[in-house]
């Protein structure tokens, strides 16, 4: 059934017409509509052989262009700081990537032109990786971006891209790749919708780093035509076409009072009644890190994700330089609390200088601490280079392991982390984790929910899928009454349980999290000051209360109105 509707009420600011997607940044947003141009119109002849004589010469063309491609990722990676250059590291990484390299190769030698090669090689790849789903799929778009971007090359056209507005403008497309969503300006894209991805995609997570209103697995967005004057409403996963001016005008000048007053938040993190909760950042190097902790913020790090390092390398970063990336981090946050996750490697972040088990569904495979089974000594170094970096510095670093789906694996891993004199702790994706949350946390110091990965685990859903976006809400009762449990485990044994998923940017959701038990909540910085600001609007008991009525909930639309009626 479409989700198209007509209506005028307040709600919806007279719009005539509303689509509904699954909210991801809230915020509201009013403007012309854009969209990408699409692929480009190449002229590539499927029938075009070349001679013999002269495919030499094209691997060359082909290689060269490929190279191009790749080092332009690298370089804007380079360029960026915090997901972004997380992303586009991912995405060199990807274009530099053997498989489809050398599928395109053999193409060639046979005698397909470049360009005809590059496309069937991907397009080959891309299927292959839908038909794996999980998180491989959600790499198609990036390598789609990759085609477009070396047939471009090899064609001599511009590289592909979203317009650049000459005036504030909602951008509307079926998907972004991270080369796009990384180089947004906010002050020219001031809101994204999309027809595919879900919270956790892309997309989503540099929305959040932005600061801009985003709505994603919108199933009819192709009705909102570009040249639209339109509305998104990044809270309640609304955007329409045509409101009245009058009134979106006033409601989006009420809504940046409100950011404005977020804008101005300084902490600490704590509800009205006085309940400290620490308001922590999500950082990548040293440069996101230093960036975070300019804003004045955010009370430390909860999630220092150290993939930067190792991605787009064909050897493994020397403890010396990971010591150094390490340092920098803790230096920027001198005495406050800093998380440092161990390698998120596998599936989507495969390693150039790993040898990959070939996996049937590798978003359940080898990756993250699973990386032990066959490359132990990367954990070892990465430990050696945290415990050299915390020494001579005010605090100690707490450390945790991803993908823990055990008692044993837990106990393990805290074992090597106390021997070098650090904090233990893991994340929580797993389900697993989540039912033994008492035995885990009795191993180790602290734990951190991962809501992103636990909500696709727990659903049995493909986190960018579309049309599953409703499955892979974070607000999904079964995902909370699993945070509710470790919530509970952590208070029995007086230890802190954070969140370091998306969840932690969304006000309302965060408040739910506190009254599951959450003592600590970790995000992109940009998202802090209005979950600060929420918090010390409502009290304790409130928190409480409306997490109790999500659990209750029957579904993720009933969550949300439940806990508005009680957070307000």
């Amino acid at each position: 059934m479409r989700k198209v509707e007509s209506m005028g009420s307040a709600e919806n600011f007279g719009a005539s017409r509303v689509v509904h997607g699954t909210p991801v940044v809230q915020g509201l947003a009013y403007g012309p509509v854009i969209r990408p141009a699409g692929m480009p119109e190449f002229d590539i002849d499927a029938a075009a052989t070349v001679a013999p004589d002269d495919r030499e010469a094209e691997q060359e063309k082909f290689s060269a262009a490929a190279t191009t491609v790749a080092d332009r990722f690298s370089a804007r990676a380079s360029a960026s700081t915090g997901s972004s250059a997380e992303v586009l590291a991912a995405t060199a990484s990807l274009a530099k990537d053997r498989a489809w390299l050398g599928t395109a190769g053999k193409l060639i030698a046979d005698g397909t032109p470049a360009a005809a090669a590059t496309v069937e090689a991907i397009d080959q790849i891309a299927a292959m990786f839908t038909k794996l789903g999980g998180l491989m799929a959600e790499r198609v778009t990036d390598l789609k971006d990759i085609r477009d971007r070396v047939v471009a090359e090899l064609l001599g056209m511009p590289e592909p891209g979203i317009p650049n507005p000459d005036e504030p403008s909602i951008l509307c497309a079926d998907d972004l790749a991270p080369a796009d969503t990384a180089g947004l300006d906010p002050a020219r894209v001031i809101a994204l919708a999309t027809r595919l991805g879900g919270p956790s995609s892309h997309t989503a997570i540099i929305a959040r780093q932005l600061g801009i209103p985003c709505v994603v697995a919108i199933a009819d967005l192709n009705d909102i035509p570009a040249g639209a004057t339109a509305f998104v409403d990044g809270e309640r996963g609304v955007v329409g076409i045509d409101p009245d001016p009058k009134t979106i005008t006033s409601a989006v000048a009420e809504a940046g009072r409100v950011a404005e007053a977020a804008a101005s938040w300084r902490g600490p993190g704590q509800t009205a009644d006085g309940h400290r909760v620490l308001i922590l950042a999500n950082v990548a190097d040293g440069p996101s890190a230093r960036a975070a902790a300019e804003r004045g913020v955010c009370e430390g790090v909860g999630l220092f994700r150290t993939e930067l390092a190792f991605l787009d390398r064909s050897d493994e970063p020397s403890v010396a330089e990971q010591t150094d990336l390490y340092r920098s981090v803790i230096d920027a946050f001198d005495g406050d609390k800093v998380v440092i996750r161990t390698l998120d490697a596998g599936s989507d972040k495969p390693l150039k200088f790993v040898t990959h088990p070939d996996e049937a569904n590798p978003a359940m495979g080898v990756r993250g601490n699973r990386i032990i089974l066959s490359n132990p000594e990367i954990r070892e170094h990465q430990l050696d280079a945290i415990a050299a970096a915390a020494k001579g510095t005010s605090a100690v670093p707490w450390v945790m392991a991803p993908m823990i789906a055990t008692v044993g694996e837990a106990r393990e891993f805290a074992a090597l982390v106390r021997a070098r004199g650090l904090v233990p702790g893991v994340m929580v994706e797993v389900p697993s984790a989540a039912v033994q949350a008492d035995q885990i946390l009795a191993e180790v110091d602290f734990v951190s929910i991962g809501t992103n990965d636990l909500t696709q685990y727990t659903m049995a859903a493909d986190r960018m899928s579309p049309e599953l976006a409703s499955l892979t809400d974070p607000w999904q009762p079964a995902v909370l009454a699993l945070i509710e449990r470790v919530g509970a485990a952590g208070a029995a044994q007086s230890k802190q349980v954070g969140v370091c998923g998306e969840a932690a940017a969304d006000p309302l959701l965060a408040c739910v999290l506190v009254g599951l038990g959450v003592t600590s909540l970790s995000s992109a910085p940009a998202a802090a000051p209005a979950v600060g600001v929420k918090l010390g609007g409502v009290t304790l008991d409130q928190c409480v209360t409306a997490a109790k009525a999500a659990v209750a909930a029957d579904s993720t639309s009933a969550a949300r109105d439940a806990a508005r009626t009680v957070l307000g």
